[in-house]
Protein backbone atom coordinates (compact mmCIF):
# COMPACT_ATOMS: atom_id res chain seq x y z
CA UNK A 1 0.00 0.00 0.00
CA UNK A 2 2.86 2.57 0.71
CA UNK A 3 4.18 1.97 -3.02
CA UNK A 4 0.29 2.80 -4.30
CA UNK A 5 0.51 6.01 -1.83
CA UNK A 6 3.71 6.87 -2.89
CA UNK A 7 2.66 6.76 -6.64
CA UNK A 8 -0.48 8.27 -6.37
CA UNK A 9 -2.08 9.78 -3.12
CA UNK A 10 -5.44 8.36 -4.28
CA UNK A 11 -4.27 5.08 -2.83
CA UNK A 12 -3.89 6.72 0.67
CA UNK A 13 -6.91 5.34 2.33
CA UNK A 14 -9.70 8.45 3.25
CA UNK A 15 -13.12 7.48 5.12
CA UNK A 16 -16.26 9.24 4.21
CA UNK A 17 -17.87 9.23 7.48
CA UNK A 18 -20.96 10.60 5.80
CA UNK A 19 -21.29 7.57 3.62
CA UNK A 20 -20.59 5.56 6.76
CA UNK A 21 -23.54 7.23 8.79
CA UNK A 22 -26.07 6.79 5.80
CA UNK A 23 -24.76 3.23 5.58
CA UNK A 24 -25.76 2.73 9.63
CA UNK A 25 -28.67 4.61 9.28
CA UNK A 26 -30.09 2.38 6.79
CA UNK A 27 -29.42 -1.04 8.74
CA UNK A 28 -30.65 0.47 11.79
CA UNK A 29 -34.09 1.60 10.43
CA UNK A 30 -34.05 -2.13 9.47
CA UNK A 31 -33.34 -3.52 12.58
CA UNK A 32 -35.81 -1.19 13.72
CA UNK A 33 -38.79 -1.67 11.49
CA UNK A 34 -38.35 -5.46 11.64
CA UNK A 35 -37.63 -5.57 15.69
CA UNK A 36 -40.48 -2.79 16.86
CA UNK A 37 -42.73 -2.15 13.61
CA UNK A 38 -43.07 -5.87 12.08
CA UNK A 39 -44.31 -7.68 15.04
CA UNK A 40 -47.14 -5.04 15.65
CA UNK A 41 -48.18 -5.35 12.03
CA UNK A 42 -47.88 -8.73 10.31
CA UNK A 43 -49.50 -11.55 11.79
CA UNK A 44 -48.63 -13.97 14.51
CA UNK A 45 -46.34 -16.43 13.28
CA UNK A 46 -45.10 -14.47 10.10
CA UNK A 47 -41.71 -13.74 9.66
CA UNK A 48 -41.94 -9.32 9.09
CA UNK A 49 -38.98 -9.47 6.24
CA UNK A 50 -38.62 -12.99 3.98
CA UNK A 51 -35.06 -14.87 3.51
CA UNK A 52 -34.96 -13.27 -0.35
CA UNK A 53 -35.82 -9.20 0.76
CA UNK A 54 -32.79 -10.17 3.52
CA UNK A 55 -30.66 -11.32 0.93
CA UNK A 56 -31.83 -8.17 -1.16
CA UNK A 57 -31.24 -5.60 1.62
CA UNK A 58 -27.60 -7.49 2.13
CA UNK A 59 -26.88 -7.02 -1.45
CA UNK A 60 -28.27 -2.95 -1.46
CA UNK A 61 -26.50 -1.94 1.30
CA UNK A 62 -23.05 -3.69 0.18
CA UNK A 63 -23.05 -2.21 -3.17
CA UNK A 64 -23.78 1.59 -1.99
CA UNK A 65 -20.78 1.38 0.53
CA UNK A 66 -18.63 -0.11 -2.67
CA UNK A 67 -20.47 2.96 -4.74
CA UNK A 68 -20.14 5.48 -2.28
CA UNK A 69 -17.22 4.85 -0.34
CA UNK A 70 -13.27 4.96 -0.97
CA UNK A 71 -11.72 4.16 -3.33
CA UNK A 72 -15.02 4.07 -5.88
CA UNK A 73 -15.99 7.21 -4.84
CA UNK A 74 -12.02 8.99 -5.04
CA UNK A 75 -11.42 7.07 -8.22
CA UNK A 76 -14.33 8.37 -10.11
CA UNK A 77 -14.37 11.95 -8.58
CA UNK A 78 -10.66 12.97 -9.09
CA UNK A 79 -9.40 10.40 -11.75
CA UNK A 80 -11.49 8.45 -14.21
CA UNK A 81 -14.71 9.43 -15.76
CA UNK A 82 -15.21 5.85 -16.84
CA UNK A 83 -15.28 4.81 -13.12
CA UNK A 84 -17.63 7.49 -12.54
CA UNK A 85 -20.16 5.92 -15.26
CA UNK A 86 -19.77 2.87 -13.24
CA UNK A 87 -20.09 4.09 -10.15
CA UNK A 88 -23.56 5.37 -11.74
CA UNK A 89 -24.54 2.19 -12.95
CA UNK A 90 -24.04 0.96 -9.55
CA UNK A 91 -26.18 3.58 -7.56
CA UNK A 92 -29.11 4.13 -10.21
CA UNK A 93 -29.30 0.61 -11.75
CA UNK A 94 -28.46 -1.67 -8.94
CA UNK A 95 -28.67 -0.32 -5.80
CA UNK A 96 -32.35 1.07 -6.09
CA UNK A 97 -34.44 -2.21 -7.09
CA UNK A 98 -31.98 -4.72 -4.75
CA UNK A 99 -33.90 -1.97 -1.91
CA UNK A 100 -37.14 -2.13 -3.73
CA UNK A 101 -37.04 -6.17 -3.28
CA UNK A 102 -35.72 -5.65 -0.06
CA UNK A 103 -38.99 -3.89 1.42
CA UNK A 104 -41.81 -6.12 1.97
CA UNK A 105 -45.76 -5.00 1.11
CA UNK A 106 -47.01 -4.08 4.94
CA UNK A 107 -43.63 -1.68 5.13
CA UNK A 108 -44.16 0.26 1.68
CA UNK A 109 -48.02 0.15 2.80
CA UNK A 110 -47.48 1.48 6.08
CA UNK A 111 -45.07 4.71 4.82
CA UNK A 112 -47.37 5.72 1.71
CA UNK A 113 -50.42 4.72 2.58
CA UNK A 114 -53.21 4.20 0.28
CA UNK A 115 -55.69 6.70 1.30
CA UNK A 116 -53.25 9.69 1.82
CA UNK A 117 -51.41 13.28 -0.04
CA UNK A 118 -48.57 10.92 -0.36
CA UNK A 119 -50.15 8.30 -2.55
CA UNK A 120 -51.73 10.32 -4.60
CA UNK A 121 -47.94 11.96 -5.78
CA UNK A 122 -46.51 8.60 -5.76
CA UNK A 123 -49.05 7.47 -7.56
CA UNK A 124 -48.32 10.08 -10.43
CA UNK A 125 -44.75 9.89 -10.18
CA UNK A 126 -45.02 6.06 -11.11
CA UNK A 127 -46.64 6.13 -14.28
CA UNK A 128 -44.20 4.50 -16.72
CA UNK A 129 -43.91 7.44 -19.07
CA UNK A 130 -43.77 9.95 -16.20
CA UNK A 131 -41.19 7.31 -14.09
CA UNK A 132 -38.89 7.24 -17.17
CA UNK A 133 -38.93 10.68 -18.38
CA UNK A 134 -38.05 11.82 -14.72
CA UNK A 135 -35.13 9.49 -14.60
CA UNK A 136 -33.83 9.80 -17.77
CA UNK A 137 -33.89 13.51 -18.70
CA UNK A 138 -31.93 14.48 -15.50
CA UNK A 139 -29.37 11.25 -16.21
CA UNK A 140 -28.88 12.95 -19.65
CA UNK A 141 -28.09 16.51 -18.29
CA UNK A 142 -25.68 15.12 -15.94
CA UNK A 143 -23.41 14.02 -18.58
CA UNK A 144 -23.18 17.94 -19.98
CA UNK A 145 -19.68 19.31 -19.74
CA UNK A 146 -20.78 22.39 -17.34
CA UNK A 147 -22.23 20.02 -14.92
CA UNK A 148 -19.70 17.45 -14.63
CA UNK A 149 -16.81 20.16 -14.17
CA UNK A 150 -18.70 21.41 -11.33
CA UNK A 151 -19.54 18.37 -9.83
CA UNK A 152 -15.95 17.80 -9.76
CA UNK A 153 -15.32 20.88 -8.23
CA UNK A 154 -17.91 21.46 -5.55
CA UNK A 155 -18.55 18.68 -3.17
CA UNK A 156 -22.50 20.02 -2.00
CA UNK A 157 -23.63 20.45 -5.91
CA UNK A 158 -21.62 16.65 -6.65
CA UNK A 159 -23.71 15.32 -3.91
CA UNK A 160 -26.72 17.17 -5.33
CA UNK A 161 -26.04 15.29 -8.61
CA UNK A 162 -25.64 11.80 -6.97
CA UNK A 163 -28.88 12.32 -4.99
CA UNK A 164 -31.49 13.61 -7.63
CA UNK A 165 -30.36 10.65 -9.97
CA UNK A 166 -30.64 8.01 -7.11
CA UNK A 167 -34.19 9.30 -6.11
CA UNK A 168 -35.67 9.93 -9.56
CA UNK A 169 -33.69 5.94 -10.15
CA UNK A 170 -36.24 4.81 -7.22
CA UNK A 171 -38.73 6.05 -8.63
CA UNK A 172 -38.07 4.90 -11.95
CA UNK A 173 -37.68 1.22 -10.68
CA UNK A 174 -41.27 1.31 -9.13
CA UNK A 175 -43.01 -0.06 -12.47
CA UNK A 176 -40.67 -2.93 -12.54
CA UNK A 177 -40.21 -4.43 -8.83
CA UNK A 178 -41.99 -1.73 -6.43
CA UNK A 179 -43.21 -3.20 -3.71
CA UNK A 180 -47.05 -1.34 -4.71
CA UNK A 181 -48.25 -4.52 -6.59
CA UNK A 182 -51.36 -2.20 -8.46
CA UNK A 183 -48.29 0.22 -9.65
CA UNK A 184 -46.20 -2.46 -11.13
CA UNK A 185 -46.43 -3.65 -14.91
CA UNK A 186 -47.86 -7.03 -16.26
CA UNK A 187 -44.38 -8.37 -17.09
CA UNK A 188 -44.65 -7.79 -20.89
CA UNK A 189 -44.82 -4.38 -20.01
CA UNK A 190 -42.08 -4.47 -17.81
CA UNK A 191 -40.23 -6.20 -20.64
CA UNK A 192 -41.28 -3.31 -22.89
CA UNK A 193 -40.57 -0.82 -20.49
CA UNK A 194 -36.75 -2.19 -19.63
CA UNK A 195 -36.37 -2.34 -23.14
CA UNK A 196 -37.29 1.54 -23.94
CA UNK A 197 -34.53 2.00 -20.89
CA UNK A 198 -32.15 0.21 -22.55
CA UNK A 199 -32.32 2.75 -25.92
CA UNK A 200 -31.72 5.77 -24.02
CA UNK A 201 -28.40 5.25 -22.67
CA UNK A 202 -27.09 5.13 -26.31
CA UNK A 203 -27.44 8.65 -26.91
CA UNK A 204 -24.75 10.24 -24.61
CA UNK A 205 -22.47 6.66 -25.07
CA UNK A 206 -22.39 6.88 -28.94
CA UNK A 207 -21.10 10.55 -28.10
CA UNK A 208 -18.71 9.86 -25.79
CA UNK A 209 -16.94 6.45 -27.72
CA UNK A 210 -17.25 8.28 -31.07
CA UNK A 211 -15.45 11.54 -29.87
CA UNK A 212 -11.80 12.21 -31.16
CA UNK A 213 -11.18 14.67 -28.71
CA UNK A 214 -11.45 14.69 -24.67
CA UNK A 215 -14.74 16.36 -23.89
CA UNK A 216 -14.25 16.23 -20.12
CA UNK A 217 -11.18 18.18 -19.59
CA UNK A 218 -11.54 18.56 -15.76
CA UNK A 219 -10.43 14.75 -15.93
CA UNK A 220 -7.42 15.56 -18.33
CA UNK A 221 -4.80 15.56 -16.05
CA UNK A 222 -1.38 13.95 -13.90
CA UNK A 223 -1.23 11.89 -12.23
CA UNK A 224 -2.95 9.10 -15.08
CA UNK A 225 -3.97 6.30 -12.85
CA UNK A 226 -3.15 2.49 -14.03
CA UNK A 227 -1.47 4.71 -17.64
CA UNK A 228 -4.93 5.26 -18.67
CA UNK A 229 -5.41 8.28 -21.16
CA UNK A 230 -8.06 10.88 -20.82
CA UNK A 231 -9.49 10.05 -24.26
CA UNK A 232 -8.94 6.53 -23.60
CA UNK A 233 -10.59 6.96 -20.01
CA UNK A 234 -13.84 8.54 -21.85
CA UNK A 235 -14.50 5.70 -24.48
CA UNK A 236 -14.26 3.62 -21.78
CA UNK A 237 -17.33 5.13 -19.92
CA UNK A 238 -19.16 5.41 -23.29
CA UNK A 239 -18.80 2.04 -23.36
CA UNK A 240 -19.48 1.28 -19.95
CA UNK A 241 -23.40 2.78 -20.46
CA UNK A 242 -23.75 1.62 -23.84
CA UNK A 243 -22.29 -2.24 -23.42
CA UNK A 244 -21.81 -3.04 -19.40
CA UNK A 245 -25.64 -0.96 -18.69
CA UNK A 246 -27.34 -2.03 -21.45
CA UNK A 247 -26.50 -5.58 -21.45
CA UNK A 248 -27.34 -5.87 -18.04
CA UNK A 249 -30.83 -4.55 -18.69
CA UNK A 250 -31.38 -7.00 -21.10
CA UNK A 251 -30.48 -9.94 -18.44
CA UNK A 252 -32.79 -8.45 -16.81
CA UNK A 253 -35.99 -8.55 -19.37
CA UNK A 254 -34.48 -12.36 -20.82
CA UNK A 255 -34.93 -13.83 -17.33
CA UNK A 256 -38.55 -12.23 -16.90
CA UNK A 257 -39.35 -13.64 -20.56
CA UNK A 258 -38.61 -16.73 -19.02
CA UNK A 259 -40.80 -16.16 -15.90
CA UNK A 260 -44.16 -14.83 -18.26
CA UNK A 261 -43.76 -17.80 -20.71
CA UNK A 262 -42.79 -20.17 -18.06
CA UNK A 263 -46.25 -19.13 -16.11
CA UNK A 264 -48.35 -19.34 -19.58
CA UNK A 265 -46.93 -22.76 -20.12
CA UNK A 266 -47.95 -24.34 -16.94
CA UNK A 267 -51.52 -22.23 -17.66
CA UNK A 268 -51.61 -23.78 -20.59
CA UNK A 269 -51.16 -27.36 -18.99
CA UNK A 270 -53.48 -27.19 -16.09
CA UNK A 271 -56.13 -25.97 -18.79
CA UNK A 272 -55.89 -22.54 -17.10
CA UNK A 273 -57.24 -19.86 -18.93
CA UNK A 274 -55.19 -16.26 -18.71
CA UNK A 275 -58.16 -14.05 -18.87
CA UNK A 276 -55.81 -10.86 -16.51
CA UNK A 277 -52.00 -10.93 -16.96
CA UNK A 278 -52.11 -9.46 -13.97
CA UNK A 279 -54.30 -11.51 -12.23
CA UNK A 280 -51.86 -14.02 -13.32
CA UNK A 281 -48.74 -12.24 -12.18
CA UNK A 282 -50.30 -11.06 -8.81
CA UNK A 283 -53.32 -13.30 -7.66
CA UNK A 284 -53.08 -16.17 -9.57
CA UNK A 285 -54.57 -17.82 -12.76
CA UNK A 286 -57.79 -18.82 -13.34
CA UNK A 287 -58.84 -22.10 -14.12
CA UNK A 288 -61.65 -22.70 -17.38
CA UNK A 289 -64.72 -23.19 -16.24
CA UNK A 290 -66.08 -26.39 -16.45
CA UNK A 291 -68.54 -27.68 -19.71
CA UNK A 292 -71.81 -28.52 -17.87
CA UNK A 293 -73.37 -31.36 -19.77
Amino acid sequence: MSLLATADPIWNWRPHLEVWVLVVGVIGLRVYAQRVIGPKVVPPGTKAFTTRQTVAFIGGVVLLWIASDWPLHDIAEQRLYSAHMFQHLVLTMMVPPLFWLATPEWLARLIVSADGRGWQVLERLAKPLVAYLLFNLPNLLSHWQGIVTLAVHNGPFHFSVHFVLVVTAFIMWIPVVGPWKELRLTLPGQMVYLFAMSIFPTLPAAWLANSDSVIYTVYDHDPRLWGISALDDQVAAGLIMKLAEVAYLWVIITAKFFIWASRHLEADRQGIIDVDERALMDRGPQRRPQQVP
